[in-house]
């Protein structure tokens, strides 16, 4: 029975992509990976964390993968299942944009169902308005496709997922869990929160019903409102867009009435970390802060050559240029940018220093955890929240065959003593986790935990 639900699952998928074209040629399809494959090899910052012998395995199977993709689509997965295996939250392999517009995650034609990782279980989190009621929210996806969900997210989803971090990668799977083109189909059975199991066929098609339960909260770049005791929440959302330090400086003279600060970067994916840098200074009464320290790999290629025949590490001790010839060889010689704290020129009346709550998340990414490392010392400053999403660097991005697109990470991040937090997350002062109740009663635990912590300071403080 196991076979047959399975048979029908590959027959659905190759109906559904019979609407993608196969434009690659079988040349085309390989000098697509080979490069990808290269480019790790020569660019990666952390390819010493790559087992080399499984990785160039991978290649050598995937060059055979590749050429029996039967399109496009197909083929591009293959390129992110390899790309997976580096697993790396700042390097990805991206559809091109004729396949990416006809590919769906959250809509099957009546039902659209969006999901979330609440205590590694798949949770229906919103639904369009008229199916509230038939999948509420809250409800846990159980079985796909005649498979456990645990066993259906192992098999074809987690394989595909590039992430730094265990927990984002699950967060990740489950979010993009149904992702697929136009007609493929997925029969799953879910449990309310009420305890009922119900089956449902959902098939991939355009919803045109707009509204969404509970309604969708529009999130803007900076976002100020008060909560009792003078205390002021900041939201900043993103630091792509330089708007944000404009909108900042707007709202400065109103946050200079707070006695307490909370800065929400739970919904912060990055952007510059400049950006984010020149918020802090205003809230820093340091004159000095302390960024990440970087690095990146170097490449001398005469010294890879020497290191090739330098056969005992032993050989090294004393002998700088044995020891520097070796590491070319090993792919482990890398450059360390010149450090040095950034200087706050903020003068001591324009700036907001009182006690500081930053919730953080699984998706304060980026540029937002750079924000961290910078806050990282500010004694006044408490981090509230989960992990955070424990990738960051600079990727180097290039075209792929089609149309599509790769990146790879060229910088390393850590600590400005070393400490890494990429593979790991920014970790919070005050763990604070969202459970499924909250989810339902639409709580914020973490929000909440923030204001008492805040009111606590104040207390202690008089």
């Amino acid at each position: 029975m196991k076979k047959l639900l399975l048979s029908l699952l590959v027959l659905l998928t190759t109906v559904a992509q019979a609407q993608i074209s196969n434009t690659l040629t079988p040349a085309d399809k390989v000098y697509g990976l080979s490069k990808f494959w290269q480019e790790v090899n020569y660019n990666f910052v952390y390819l010493d964390k790559v087992d080399r012998t499984k990785w160039d395995n991978a290649y050598r199977e995937a060059i055979t993968k590749v050429q029996q993709t039967k399109n496009d689509y197909e083929y591009y997965r293959e390129l992110q299942k390899f790309c997976a295996l580096l697993n790396d939250g700042h390097t990805n392999i991206y559809f091109p944009k004729k396949i990416q517009e006809k590919l769906h995650n959250d809509m099957f034609g009546k039902y659209r169902i969006f999901l979330s990782n609440i205590d590694n279980r798949a949770i229906v989190t919103k639904t369009n308005l008229s199916i509230k009621d038939e999948v509420p929210v809250g409800s846990e996806i159980v079985e796909v496709n005649g498979l456990p969900t645990v066993e259906y997210l192992k098999q074809f989803v987690l394989p595909y997922v590039s992430s730094s971090t265990d927990y984002v990668l699950m967060d990740i799977a489950i979010r993009y869990m149904f992702a697929g083109p136009e007609g493929e189909q997925y029969n799953i059975k879910y449990r309310t929160p009420k305890g009922k199991v119900a089956a449902l066929t959902l098939t991939h098609a355009e919803t045109t019903e707009q509204e969404v339960y509970p309604s969708q909260e529009k999130r803007e770049l900076l976002e100020l409102k008060w909560y009792p005791n003078q205390t002021a929440y900041l939201a900043l959302n993103g630091f792509h867009d330089p708007k944000i330090n404009e909108m900042f400086l707007a709202k400065l003279p109103e946050l200079r009435k707070a006695k307490a600060l909370i800065i929400d970067l739970r919904y912060n994916g990055g952007g510059s970390t400049d950006i984010g840098r020149e918020i802090l200074e205003y809230l820093s009464p340091d004159t000095l802060l302390y960024g990440s320290k970087n690095s990146t790999r170097q490449h001398l290629a005469s010294y890879k050559a020497w290191g090739r025949f330098i056969e005992n590490p032993k050989d090294t001790a004393g002998d700088a240029w044995a020891a520097k010839s070796l590491l070319a060889y090993q792919d482990k010689l890398y450059y360390t940018f010149d450090y040095n704290p950034a200087r706050n020129s903020v003068s001591a009346d324009q700036k907001v220093i009182v006690p500081t709550a930053i919730l953080i998340g699984h998706n304060t990414a980026s540029a937002a955890e750079d924000f961290l490392i910078y806050a990282d010392n500010q004694r006044h400053m408490t981090k509230i929240g989960e992990n955070s999403f424990g990738s960051t660097g600079q990727p180097f991005m290039f075209d792929l065959p089609g149309g599509g697109g790769a990146r790879i990470c060229t910088k390393k991040d850590t600590y400005p003593d070393g400490r890494e937090f990429v593979g790991y997350g920014v970790k919070p002062d005050i763990d604070v986790k969202m459970t499924l109740q909250d989810y339902i009663q639409k709580k914020d635990p973490v929000l909440d935990r923030a204001l008492k912590h805040l009111k606590g300071q104040k207390l202690a403080s008089k």
